[in-house]
């Protein structure tokens, strides 16, 4: 009678795969606990102010629900046609945004723009409810501080600050919202960039816009480019479709930090259409 040959498996093989297993798990624990690390990249420097552009400002100490103080300029502009509140992306500090802040002063605009927790002079650590909580102190300086009529006001992020502007668009009414070169969510993101891992799971930091345009009620512009190397072109299309009408889509060139200046005079045209739209 035939005996049965038992299947050892040597012990090389399965060392490999605890080394494989465990330092798999290894990688999971830290990507959970250290994801802000992973999100934010802020720099405490101001290298240079708005008067390198000769644009007069004003520096401004916003103060939080959770009493953490964030520092920001504000820039006024003669024309006064509107004010725009700037969220920027995840990486360095306002100082970093002066190109941009001169482009909306050309427009007419007033521009506040500020640093979130952990960045620039802004005091705490940053994290997803905190900029939230950034973004609503900022609100409350320009319609109660500064008495600017919300109507007045757009909410602009780029990146990782579209994900603040959408959320704070999705709690009050501002005149408009634009997103430029935005993700859908987080997770999203983070998902394409790292396939092998469940990120849905271990992610806490989320940004969900595709979730807050649900609740979002005025005009919307989205812009983005097909040579955004950062965050991929479908997202800025998955937002322009999600959002209700009216709506207007600024199609950019370059990559995703200079897309804003390679695109131009183009840029700044549609811009321009936008706030008359909504602003006049």
């Amino acid at each position: 009678m035939a005996q049965k040959r038992s299947t050892v498996i040597p012990s090389s093989v399965f060392w490999i795969v605890v080394i494989v297993v465990g330092g798999y798990a290894v990688v999971l624990v830290f990507m959970y606990l250290f994801q802000s690390a992973f999100v934010y990249f802020p720099t405490r420097e101001i290298t240079v102010t708005p008067e390198v552009r000769d644009m007069a400002y004003e520096d401004v100490w916003l103060y939080t629900d959770d009493q953490v103080r964030v520092h920001g300029w504000y820039v006024p502009s003669e024309d006064n046609r509107g004010t725009l509140l700037f969220f920027h992306g995840n990486a360095g500090n306002i100082s970093g945004r002066i190109e941009s802040i001169s482009q909306f002063h050309e427009l007419g605009l007033n521009v506040l723009i500020f640093d979130y927790r952990g960045y620039g002079k802004s005091e705490g650590r940053p994290s997803e409810q905190g900029t939230y909580l950034d973004a609503e102190a900022a609100w409350r300086y320009l319609t109660e501080i500064r008495e600017v009529p919300p109507e007045k006001i757009i909410l602009f992020g780029r990146s990782l600050g579209g994900g603040v502007a959408a959320w704070l668009a999705s709690q009050v009414e501002p005149g408009g919202l634009v997103l430029e070169s935005t993700f859908t969510s987080a997770v999203d993101l983070a998902s394409e960039i790292y396939p092998i891992f469940p990120v849905s799971l271990l992610m806490h930091i989320r940004y969900p816009v595709i979730d807050y345009l649900a609740d979002v009620t005025v005009p919307v512009m989205v812009a983005h480019s097909e040579g955004d190397e950062i965050i991929p072109y479908h997202h800025g299309k998955s937002i322009y479709q999600k959002a209700e009408e009216p709506k207007k889509w600024l199609e950019m060139q370059g990559g995703h930090n200079d897309g804003f200046l390679l695109t131009g005079r183009k840029y700044l045209r549609k811009w321009d259409e936008f706030l008359s739209e909504v602003l006049e």
